[in-house]
């Protein structure tokens, strides 16, 4: 190694020393620079701070001081860990790390687990009777069908990058945003605590109807269905609040206890399996009794005869016999035929039946319709089934597809476990499913697959008298495994609950993001546990499987859809592991989800829907704003991009034209806008529509003043924020203000999304501040001429209503020049916003001698009926064209000022001054009195800078040069100003050109007062700049400005940007 890399011992102990001493000062390294050192302190104090850098690296030494390391990087990459804390038992003691898990342990088991449910056991045979074989294939296809092409997309989002924990919930709030992501966790979140629910009364179902019928309390539920659902209530609350207990209480248990339910659940399987295949001849203890047709409940098997006196007192009551049971026969059946007995073709069509028809073979209204009223001991519909029902009945079954992405924290290599473990899991479950249904269907007699409860063998569970060796196998394993599921989504539930409260995206659900002491979501569980207790009390697993369908299948919906969205719009981060994806397939998968929620329950469907949309809307605007990259901002993108090459294409259509607004806001010394009203001036003529972009320009090098820049920015939002300004803001820092207009207003907007229209404010102080202010106003007012644009110059803009009042009078426009249309066109849209919608328009227009004033007022009411504007007309007639001598003085006056400023050649401080005393010693006796004086921020500052001059002149007249308190200096200035005055005054003549604007200007003007002195808004076109860029032009052109607007309080001065921007057709 060249001795130049080698660091010595000296070299090291030097460090040392140095770290010791400055742990001890307990300063930092970077406040070394705020001391008083020399430049040899500072040298040595950064070559000790590099002395910790890698020799190699020293050429970035500099940014290393800023940007982490490459390995201090890629650690704390592969340390992220960002998930919903497992259920863990707050009493234990902190475990050892846990190895990580595989595919088969942590996902391809958990899934297992949570896709076998109650529907297996205790409605899966009743679904293949009642919509037979081919229907029963087809329901249990389609639910596997949604399940896995939502397995497809969600492997693909899994495995784009680390996914936390939190299924659906996580996935879909980053990648379609915390709108649809909250909307969709609180579904996943209710439809989890509602399967607990499900879970709970097909737990209760089990043991009361095949376990201990013996235990019920509101009599014999086998005659009576609203005995059986109360009893379900009863019993489902008290095991609520005792799995509730557990779950608060001992979720070491919960855990431990989910190892046996999965046990239980695949023991169960196992042995309906080999029971099916021992029972290939049939069974011969289990036999039903059948009248007719017709299946019979509550009859021993020993008086299953018609002859016997057990069925005489049954059906012949009072010795009159029931029509039915003359004419047929009663004959016991095997109710278990075995797979070799043929029974499968019995059950190869669909047996739908209406509410209160009997279960009977076949379809003859005789033996299915109930035309006396007596039910007997026969066997009937307890609720009205169809294809679309019984798959919202049976769609629980495959749901649990999101406990492999759940655990991906836990997972040694998730983005490859995920995928494998779920798509098997999926294949597994639905292979059984699928095989079950045609197992089913060829080992059962078709009235003992329908009868749902089994009260024609018992009270017997039909899977559990198939089971091998015997039916408690079934039972008790049914049991246990429910018992599970209720378990781990009392668990799961509030966990998820917690994790939305604390994204913050859900206001009124802050409170459920705190944990208790001992780290345990209790307020969640609460919750939970309320919400559970409301789908308990339904009391009907075929009520509640449905309604918690719609959710799942809301899930799985947007699952697909944010796969879709980001594959079709290839944002640079989506790139998947799993290559197995297509739009296509997530498409599909999301129209199947759609369909199946319409087919299966409209109104669950549309509660699921507005439930969702109304979070939606919530979030949106009451909702904290989070940015996680998401695909709904992507697609915006994607459609403001289309939308703008569309409107590239070519300039709008008159029709379409509508102002896009620039509002040019100065900013005064504290970096605030100086009129803030104009921000509610630009929000009343939008009316809360179309564009509007603010932009401020600070002088100075974008290098050193960047925070002020920031600053400023925030500050532009925070006002455009207050004065509910719909658009954009920035602030441009430029080396010349003028300049800096001009490159905002030549380059602002992106194609055709580019301001059209400028707002500008009225530089009230351009006499106090010399040729500067004036210069940057008329500099505007040309470049907004040039690129096309509209511009609007408010004046006396602290006078305009705030946006939240209220007023009524009348807005005045004043059309001396036609502008395109742009002088009729800004009061209707000013109409459109409450605060101006009272007030009538009234136009006025100029005529002049050789003009027909009575004609031209027809013709423009007939242009305005053909615009659709409702205003008054007023034709004004000026035919005195003599020039008063009021007009002469006051251009002689406007010409002297600006002839002495130049003969004087003052710098600019002098020249400030000295304008001022020039312009109080013309006008104070000239002057009109005017009706306002402008509002302005620096008024104030103005008026003590008047009465100073007024305290000086006074001290001069009264006093004399000699005797004034001010210095030498100062009274030789006075003697030569007021001599050159005189001078000026003998020799200067008024020009011709300038006599004639004051002439229209004064003219104008009062004709405007007079007319519109009290109009709440007076419009009016603004002049065109001179086109000489001479100070002397640009100096009279504002005084033009002053004199045409004296006397009014509101003033708006516009000026077209050489386009139609109205028109009278359709």
């Amino acid at each position: 190694m060249p001795d130049r890399f080698q660091v010595t011992k000296a070299d090291e102990d030097t460090a040392l020393d140095y770290n010791q001493d400055e742990s001890a000062s307990g300063k930092l390294l970077g406040d070394i620079h705020d001391e008083t050192l020399d430049s040899g302190d500072i040298h040595r104090a950064e070559e000790n701070q590099k002395s910790n850098i890698d020799p190699n690296l020293y050429l970035y030494d500099d940014d290393l001081e800023t940007r982490p390391h490459i390995s201090t990087f890629i650690s704390s990459i592969a340390n992220y860990e960002n998930t919903i804390p497992a259920a863990t038992d707050p009493d234990a003691k902190p475990a050892a790390p846990s190895a990580r898990m595989g595919t088969l342990i942590g996902v391809f088991l958990p899934c297992i687990q949570n896709i076998f449910g109650v529907i297996l056991f205790i409605r899966l045979t009743w679904v293949v009777g009642t919509a037979g074989a081919v229907c029963g294939f087809l329901i249990v296809l389609t639910c596997c069908c949604v399940t896995m092409l939502t397995a497809i997309s969600m492997s693909a989002i899994a495995t784009n990058g680390v996914v936390p924990a939190g299924g659906s919930y996580f996935m879909i709030s980053r990648s379609l945003g915390p709108e649809f992501g909250g909307a969709v966790g609180m579904l996943f979140y209710t439809g989890t605590t509602l399967a607990a629910a499900m879970y709970i009364v097909g737990a209760v179902e089990i043991v009361l109807t095949y376990m201990a019928p013996w235990a019920s309390i509101f009599g014999d539920f086998t005659k009576d269905a609203d005995a059986m659902y109360n009893n379900f209530r009863v019993y489902g609350t008290l095991l609520l609040i005792v799995m509730g207990l557990i779950v608060f209480v001992g979720v070491k248990f919960v855990n431990k206890f989910a190892t046996v339910a999965l046990a239980c659940v695949i023991l169960s399987i196992i042995a309906v399996y080999v029971g099916i295949f021992d029972n290939m001849h049939g069974n011969e203890k289990l036999y039903m009794c059948v009248l007719g047709k017709r299946l019979l409940k509550d009859i021993p098997l020993d008086n299953c005869t018609k002859e016997d006196s057990f069925m005489r007192d049954i059906y012949c009551p009072g010795g009159k016999c029931d029509e039915y049971f003359l004419a047929n026969n009663v004959t016991k059946v095997k109710g278990i035929k075995g797979l070799a007995s043929g029974v499968f073709y019995d059950n190869i069509w669909p047996s739908f039946l209406e509410k209160g028809q009997f279960i009977a073979y076949g379809k003859n209204a005789i033996d299915i319709e109930n035309t006396n009223g007596q039910s007997y001991n026969q066997i009937m519909a307890d609720i009205t089934t169809s294809f679309t029902l019984l798959i919202g009945i049976f769609f629980p079954s495959v749901t649990g597809i999101m406990a492999g992405s759940n655990r991906s924290g836990d997972l040694a290599d998730a983005q490859k476990s995920i995928p494998i473990g779920t798509i098997c899991a999926i294949l597994t479950t639905s292979t059984v499913y699928l095989s079950s249904v045609m197992f089913f269907a060829g080992t059962v007699d078709n009235l003992l697959l329908r009868d749902k409860f089994g009260q024609s063998i018992g009270g017997k569970l039909v899977v559990a008298n198939i089971a091998w060796p015997n039916q408690w196998v079934i039972l008790i394993g049914s049991f246990l495994s429910t018992l599970g599921a209720g378990l781990q989504s009392l668990t799961g539930a509030p966990r998820l609950l917690q994790a939305i409260a604390r994204d913050e995206i859900i206001p009124f659900l802050a409170p459920f993001a705190k944990s208790s002491s001992r780290g345990e979501p209790t307020r969640a569980l609460l919750l939970t546990i309320v919400i559970c207790q409301c789908g308990i009390l339904l009391g009907n697993v075929d009520l509640l499987a449905p309604l918690l369908s719609m959710f799942f299948l809301m899930c799985y919906g947007f699952v697909n859809l944010a796969c879709a969205v980001q594959t079709l719009l290839r944002t640079p981060n989506w790139r998947p592991r799993f290559k197995f994806y297509h739009w296509s397939l997530s498409l599909i998968g999301l129209t199947l989800c759609i369909s199946v929620m319409i087919m299966t329950s409209w109104y669950f469907a549309l509660i699921a829907m507005g439930m969702a949309i109304i979070i939606y809307k919530y979030i949106e605007y009451r909702g904290a704003e989070k940015e996680w990259g998401d695909g709904i901002r992507g697609m915006a993108l994607t459609a403001a991009r289309y939308s703008l090459l569309r409107l590239e294409e070519g300039p709008p259509h008159t029709k379409n034209w509508r102002p896009q607004i620039l509002v040019l806001s100065k900013l005064n010394d504290n970096l605030l806008p100086k009129y803030r009203k104009i921000f509610s001036f630009a929000t009343q003529l939008k009316a809360g529509k179309g564009l509007t972009i603010c932009v401020s320009v600070i002088k100075g090098d974008h290098t050193k003043i960047t925070n002020k820049a920031v600053d400023a920015k925030s500050t532009l939002r925070k006002y455009m924020t207050d004065e509910k300004v719909k658009g954009f803001c920035d602030v441009l820092v430029s080396q010349q203000i003028g300049e800096g207009l001009s490159s905002v207003i030549q380059t602002i907007g992106l194609g055709g999304m580019k301001p059209n229209t400028v707002i500008i404010g009225w530089p009230y102080s351009w006499r106090q501040e010399g040729r500067n202010s004036w210069k940057t106003f008329i500099q505007t007012v040309r470049t907004v001429a040039a690129c096309h644009m509209a511009l609007m110059v408010p004046k006396g803009i602290n006078f305009y209503p705030e946006s939240s009042h209220k007023i009524g009078g009348n807005i005045d426009i004043w059309w001396i020049v036609h502008d395109g249309g742009l002088l009729m066109l800004l009061p209707f849209l000013l109409k459109q916003h409450r605060t101006w919608r009272n007030c009538k328009l009234r136009i006025f227009t100029v005529a002049q001698i050789e003009d027909n004033s009575i004609q031209m007022k027809k013709d423009l009411k007939t242009f305005l009926y053909h615009l659709r504007i409702e205003a008054d007309v007023e034709v004004v007639e000026m035919n005195n064209s003599d020039i008063s001598a009021y007009t002469y003085e006051r251009t002689l006056m406007m010409e002297q000022r600006n002839q002495m400023l130049r003969a004087l050649g003052l710098n600019k401080k002098e020249n400030s001054k000295v304008v001022q005393t020039i312009v109080d010693h013309h006008y104070d006796a000239t002057k009109t009195a005017s009706k306002v004086r402008f509002a302005d921020p620096t008024i104030e500052e103005i008026q003590h800078h008047d009465s100073q001059n007024d305290e000086k002149r006074n001290s001069i007249d009264l006093d004399g040069p000699e005797n004034a308190d001010t210095p030498e200096t100062t009274s030789n200035k006075d003697e030569s100003t007021e001599k050159a005055d005189g001078d000026f005054k003998s020799s200067v003549k008024p020009d011709e050109f300038n006599v004639r604007r004051m002439h229209t200007a004064i003219k104008l003007n009062e004709v405007i007062v007079e007319k519109s002195q009290d109009a709440q808004l007076v419009i009016m076109n603004l002049p065109g700049p001179p086109r000489e860029v001479r100070a002397e032009r640009e100096s009279n052109y504002m005084e033009f400005l002053e004199v045409l607007t004296e006397g009014l309080e509101k003033v708006l001065m516009v000026r077209g940007g050489g386009r139609e921007v109205i028109t009278i057709y359709s």
